[in-house]
């Protein structure tokens, strides 16, 4: 039988980085009855994003976090952007550079991630936020 269902939770940030949310979309999918089938989870911010990355090794995720200050530096003299702060255009420019959905394929029942892929919300913004991530599995159950 055809299952569609769809929820929201809440990921309250602590700033700037990645917080893994694998285990709670994988709860939901388990919750859901789907066996086979396809999860599309989204982020409902522009200056927060979603990651499929490494999830064994923790330098590689403050590697990333290094490059993007690089590669979009706060503060800079010819951002317009700035009412909520240095931080609040590189922070949509990093959103946009990055995806604010990811699907994943679910089989038996279970994220069909490899064996070092994780799911991620990448907070941008250098101050904490509650952070709306809507979650869709679409599938078929037994």
């Amino acid at each position: 039988m055809l299952t569609v269902s769809s929820t929201e939770f809440v990921v309250r940030t602590k700033g700037k980085g990645t917080y893994e949310i694998t285990d709670k979309v994988a709860e939901l999918v388990h919750s859901s009855q789907v066996e086979t089938g396809l999860v599309n989870v989204f982020l409902r911010h522009t200056s927060a994003s979603l990651l499929i990355f490494e999830n064994a090794d923790l330098s590689a995720r403050r590697d990333l976090e290094k490059f993007f200050d690089r590669l979009v530096p706060e503060g800079e003299g010819y951002f317009v952007h700035t009412m909520e702060g240095p931080d609040d255009m590189p922070s949509h420019i990093r959103m946009a550079l990055t995806r604010t959905s990811e699907s994943i394929p679910i089989a038996a029942g279970k994220l069909w991630l490899g064996t070092w892929q994780g799911l991620f919300l990448y907070e941008h913004r250098a101050t904490g936020a509650d952070r709306s991530v809507v979650v869709s599995v679409i599938g078929t159950t037994k």
